[in-house]
């Protein structure tokens, strides 16, 4: 994916026969997907998001490219994204995007490199680093401030004060 775009929503399953789409939105308020509309694809395609609705995990999008329900059932997973620029002014200090800690080098509190930051997820209990080891298991990380005391974009790296044993594994099998 190109660094300049950012991936903000991606589209689920069509919702009723009428074009309208399931959309799972990872802006901090879902419902503020609607202000990044127009949204892009990787591909080049674009589209405009009417309205938007709360229907549990995910939102309901009236899409205006999307009139019925087989064109609905055409874009489900597929990511949409935004250019950098557009997204909301600047963040806190203690915010940070996916993209950019997917790729940083996670070193412990005594400087040992522990692997690189593959993916950054949420299950609902708050957000999770996955880290990539060579020759080992990954392993996940709570991404709280207690866990990563600092993290520096700008120099590719993040500090990790580990609890107790979560990076004791054994190594990978070959």
């Amino acid at each position: 994916m190109p660094s300049d775009l950012v991936l903000v929503a991606k589209f689920g399953a069509a919702h009723g026969i009428k074009g309208e789409v399931r959309l799972k939105s990872y802006t901090q308020d879902p419902t503020a997907i609607l202000g990044y509309s127009p949204l892009t694809t990787r591909d080049g395609r674009t589209f405009t998001l009417e309205t938007v609705r709360p229907a549990g995990e995910v939102l309901v999008a009236r899409v205006t490219e999307l009139r019925d329900r087989n064109a609905a059932e055409a874009v489900t997973n597929l990511d949409l994204l935004v250019p950098r620029e557009r997204l909301a002014g600047p963040m806190d200090e203690d915010e940070f995007l996916h993209s950019d800690l997917i790729g940083l080098t996670a070193v412990t509190t005594a400087g040992e490199t522990i692997g690189t930051v593959t993916a950054v997820f949420d299950f609902g209990a708050g957000d999770i680093i996955d880290v990539a080891r060579r020759g080992r298991k990954a392993v996940m990380i709570p991404f709280t401030k207690a866990v990563v005391p600092s993290v520096d974009i700008a120099g590719g790296k993040l500090v990790v004060d580990p609890p107790p044993g979560l990076l004791e594994d054994e190594e990978e099998p070959q």
